[in-house]
């Protein structure tokens, strides 16, 4: 796709005696990454003068036993056919180049591309667009300066920077690099869609690094690859941009899948993914009967209490979810820890209570309500186990909730003969405990229904 080109000289301009190519270096891009270098003193046939070997520190001597630019003419030919002449400030090298050419009886004709006036338009106002002091304004490296490589591998890093612009700038029209964007995301896409099988799993994208970008699941990670390609927005413009590999663990049950996704998003932070991230919890509601039998629900600090049945990342959060469910259960505030104990509540008085703290309320009708609560917030039994898909025919699933809260799971072979449920059980390996975990698994199991397998006889 592009040649990155950077040369020495030791003239302002093409002259066969005294202006000619000292260094030069190209990088071979495929618009991904850099794939190939070839990099070579030159000798010019001349003398460098002092002002040259004081820019560049390249001497006579050094390019003394060097190759002259007819040999290695035809490999500079070779390396930048069907490819992008890329430049900092392209018309100086792509000429020095060309001319070098002409004198050897060959016309040299490549399409070009200016990293100087792309710059000036997706980063207008710097003070200099010189290759130094733009790339140290944009904190790219620059080793070796005023050296073939050096210079081309810094225009690289900033050919990168330009296009990474323009994916998340669409209003930039017709800059020269709409088509390269194009071909590069159809690359990458084609790379991923050959990578990635049509399987139940967990999926990674990864950067030119191996830095996690974005992780999913998906009952097709196939599909589900296929659908980030064909959604818009600047924010998926940019995962395109930087999306260079994926990584992907088959789990065939889709609620591994899920869980696992939610444990390392935690785990990762990805910059991309946007829910699930935090896994500071700080409070919990959790569920009690009082002296009376009467079911109260408070919040405490994280970690506690028993029989909790959501936890949050603040305060707040779970204030707003108590708040909730007195508005919608008709609860008394007072049973949910929110005035003294003795009080006859605040919401009584303006009818949003039905007196259960007034004594006009009998408690077996007050824990009808508050039993809906704990039905859609807990699990039936405190211990159990459910059996699901696994990653081939001849294989299934188990995921295990022990003493009220998911432990982990594991893979068994189909054929396999268990005395009792316990050695099930013991198959699954401990996972990380996240809270919203258990919101996870509540949900998967309300909307699909398993069978579950007790591994005690407790009920909630």
């Amino acid at each position: 796709m592009f040649a990155i080109i950077d040369i020495e000289t030791c003239g302002g301009k093409f002259d066969y005696r005294r202006g000619r190519i000292i260094e030069i270096s190209v990088l071979l891009h495929d618009g991904l990454t850099v794939t190939d270098k070839f990099t070579t003193l030159i000798n010019p046939e001349c003398h460098i003068s002092p002002a040259f070997r004081n820019i560049t520190g390249i001497t006579d001597e050094m390019v003394a036993d060097a190759p002259r630019f007819c040999e290695v003419a035809k490999k500079l030919v070779e390396l930048t056919e069907n490819r992008i002449f890329v430049g900092h400030n392209v018309q100086f090298d792509y000429g020095f180049i060309r001319d070098e050419f002409a004198h050897l009886g060959y016309r040299y004709r490549r399409d070009t591309l200016c990293t100087v006036r792309l710059s000036r338009k997706l980063i207008p106002s710097k003070i200099s667009y010189s290759l130094g002091k733009l790339c140290a304004s944009l904190n790219i490296p620059v080793e070796g300066r005023h050296r073939a490589e050096g210079d081309a591998t810094a225009t690289a890093k900033l050919l990168d920077h330009l296009i990474y612009l323009k994916s998340v700038n669409p209003q930039y029209k017709n800059m020269g690099i709409e088509e390269i964007m194009t071909r590069r995301v159809d690359k990458i896409k084609a790379y991923i869609l050959k990578k990635i099988p049509e399987d139940c799993g967990v999926y990674y994208f990864l950067d030119r690094d191996g830095k996690i970008l974005y992780i999913g699941k998906s009952s097709n990670m196939y599909n589900r690859a296929i659908s980030h390609f064909n959604t818009k927005g600047s924010k998926q413009g940019k995962l395109l941009f930087e999306l260079t590999d994926v990584n992907f663990i088959p789990t065939g049950s889709e609620l591994i899948a899920l869980l696992t996704e939610s444990a390392e998003i935690k785990n990762h932070k990805p910059p991309y993914n946007k829910v699930r991230k935090s896994d500071a919890f700080t409070h919990s509601i959790y569920w009690q009967k009082d002296e009376q039998g009467i079911v109260n629900f408070k919040i405490a600090p994280y970690g506690e209490q028993k029989d909790v049945l959501r936890s949050f990342n603040s305060l707040f959060t779970a204030r707003e979810c108590l708040d909730r469910w007195i508005d919608e259960h008709t609860l008394c505030i007072r049973y949910c820890g929110l005035t003294d104990s003795d009080a006859v509540c605040f919401n009584h008085h303006i009818k949003k209570c039905n007196g259960i703290c007034a004594g006009k309320e009998n408690p077996e009708t007050y824990n009808a309500r508050a039993n809906e609560i704990i039905k859609q917030f807990g699990y039936k039994y405190k211990s159990f186990c459910i059996l699901d898909k696994g990653r081939r025919p001849e294989e299934q699933s188990v995921i295990v909730v022990e003493d009220g809260h998911y432990k982990g799971f594991g893979y068994f072979d189909a054929s396999t003969q268990f005395a009792s449920p316990s050695g099930l059980a013991e198959i699954a390996g401990r996972s990380r405990f996240y809270p919203d975990s258990d919101d996870l698994l509540r949900s998967w199991i309300k909307s699909r229904k398993p069978k579950i397998i007790k591994l005690t006889g407790e009920q909630v």
